[in-house]
């Protein structure tokens, strides 16, 4: 059982993480605006290039919105905790059969 200063270490850790993620959002936004700004201009979107850039930047940031908001569901804290006790169970049975 955590105790309340553990409570509040996990919960800023996880403010933080969502702070990241806004913080890359918005960096996202901004840079592509400009550089749909510069593609505009200087070829009037013959050629879209922009779009390599957000869609590529654009697969990052949502794996960063799966680890932010623990939206990940094969690998979050339910399965760690499923393994780690998997794991210490087949252990704890190996020894066991050793001492029989």
């Amino acid at each position: 059982m955590k105790n309340s200063e553990e409570k509040y270490i996990e919960a800023r850790k996880k403010v933080q993480k969502m702070k990241d993620f806004y913080t890359h959002l918005m960096v996202f936004i901004v840079v592509n605006l400009f550089l749909f700004g510069i593609n505009w201009y200087t070829i009037d979107l013959q050629y879209p290039w922009f779009l390599w850039v957000l869609f590529g930047w654009g697969i990052g940031l949502a794996f960063d919105y799966l680890k932010a908001f623990d939206k990940n569901p094969m690998f979050n804290k339910d399965w760690e905790e499923r393994k780690i006790n998997e794991y210490m169970n087949k252990d704890q049975q190996q020894d066991q059969q050793r001492w029989e």
